[in-house]
């Protein structure tokens, strides 16, 4: 069916702006051109389409964020979107900048872990295939991420066309999922070892290979949904990445986050806060235990040496803090801007989404240095392959007589 234009009430119209694209100053004041033209043309976006929506803001020489999208990528974007002025150049620049930086260290810090790990005979353990799981994950995010960014970030747009962005947005949900579970496995390990100690189902490496299959499947499942309707992927604020629409008025779109949220973050966060406070709390009541026993045999310690050291339990409570906070720290601000794009998107801004995206991407680079970088047989490998990077001592401390639980867990990761 034909609309014929001079029948149909055109949003600009009803804004004060005459066929021609003047603005009729006899329907507002000159102070509120701006905020009218910009609102008509959200509505244009919404109504009409992306095009004309572009169209209008240069004509009246309002450009936006939006106005440097190639055609092809125009419907993936929200009307939301149309209401912001292009940002600084300056601040593409330092993007791409810190996306180079942090690319480069992700690639060479889990790449070493990988190598390392791999061709280190009493590095091949079933536990430490986690951490080379962890390691690759983290490690194919940085590889597919990184170069498209930076790439993007030179444009101030998203120039790699609708197939890259998904693309792009599929490989950073399948490997920040797979990153998560990975740590979550990494913390249940843990507890299994230091917690259940002999009574626990020891880690063996076909285990190992199922919960690693199982953890890229959960992911890759919850990374595809939106490529079947169930959400879509879109360039995210500054158009310079792309990632799930949660600026979408779709509450069935909407409905994706909040059930990704649960599966993807709060489970994941809450199982590894459990471990953790499992293996704290056993550390704590075996190091009262001890002091009790020492006080009864009228012995300062039972453990030689550890007068003046730091206690096992304030050693394990600071490496478990240090565990959760950084991997809260990271996805945390990006979870919130999905849920403030959700709520509360009059406030989601795209300078606002360039720094929750980028902390999430900086979990790929801290967690070689958590996982590997403090494992004493690693850093022994990596002085033989690679001694440049070898800091501290490498060789393994002999262990007191009477050891705590997390030694021997520690004991036991080695051995395996």
């Amino acid at each position: 069916m034909c609309v014929c234009p001079q029948e149909m009430e055109h949003p600009i119209v009803a804004a004060g702006v005459n066929a021609t694209g003047e603005f009729d100053a006899s329907s507002g004041s000159a102070s509120s051109t701006t905020t009218m033209v910009t609102t008509a043309a959200v509505q244009v976006a919404s109504t009409i389409g992306p095009h004309f929506a572009r169209q209008v803001m240069r004509g009246f020489g309002n450009l936006t964020v939006v106005d440097k999208v190639p055609p092809e990528m125009l419907h993936l974007v929200g009307p939301h979107w149309y209401q912001f002025p292009p940002l600084w150049p300056i601040w593409h620049k330092l993007l791409g900048v810190v996306m180079i930086f942090i690319g480069v260290l992700g690639w060479c810090g889990n790449g070493m872990v990988v190598y390392i790990f791999l061709v280190t005979p009493s590095l091949r353990t079933p536990s430490n295939l986690l951490v080379i799981n962890l390691a690759f994950s983290d490690f194919v995010m940085m590889i597919i991420m990184s170069p498209p960014m930076v790439v993007n970030c030179w444009y101030e747009t998203w120039v790699l066309g609708p197939l890259m962005c998904d693309i792009y947005a599929l490989i950073g949900s399948l490997c920040g999922g797979a990153s998560i579970w990975t740590m979550t496995a990494i913390a249940y390990d843990r507890y299994n070892v230091i917690v259940k100690g002999m009574s626990g189902t020891p880690l063996t490496i076909p285990r190992a290979l199922v919960q690693i299959v199982l953890i890229w499947t959960h992911g890759l499942i919850w990374a595809m949904l939106p490529l079947f309707g169930w959400n879509r992927y879109v360039p995210e604020g500054n158009m310079t990445s792309c990632g799930t629409d949660y600026v979408s008025d779709d509450w069935l779109g909407k409905s994706y986050i909040l059930v990704y949220s649960i599966f993807v973050y709060y489970t994941p966060l809450f199982s590894i806060i459990l471990c953790y406070w499992h293996i704290v709390s056993a550390v704590a009541a075996h190091e009262r235990g001890m002091r009790e026993q020492a006080k009864k045999m009228n012995v300062a310690s039972l453990r030689s040496g550890d007068q003046s050291g730091e206690s096992a339990e304030v050693k394990l409570a600071k490496v478990a803090v240090t565990t959760i906070s950084l991997w809260f720290l990271a996805w945390t601000p990006y979870l919130v801007t999905n849920y403030m794009g959700i709520f509360a998107k009059q406030h989601v801004s795209p300078l606002f989404t360039i720094w929750a995206s980028l902390f999430a991407k900086t979990n790929a680079c801290y967690n070689p240095i958590v996982y590997a970088f403090s494992h004493p047989k690693y850093r022994a490998g990596l002085k033989v392959k690679c001694p440049c990077l070898v800091f501290g001592d490498t060789e393994d401390k002999p262990k007191p007589a009477a050891a705590t639980p997390a030694a021997d867990a520690a004991s036991t990761h080695s051995k395996a």
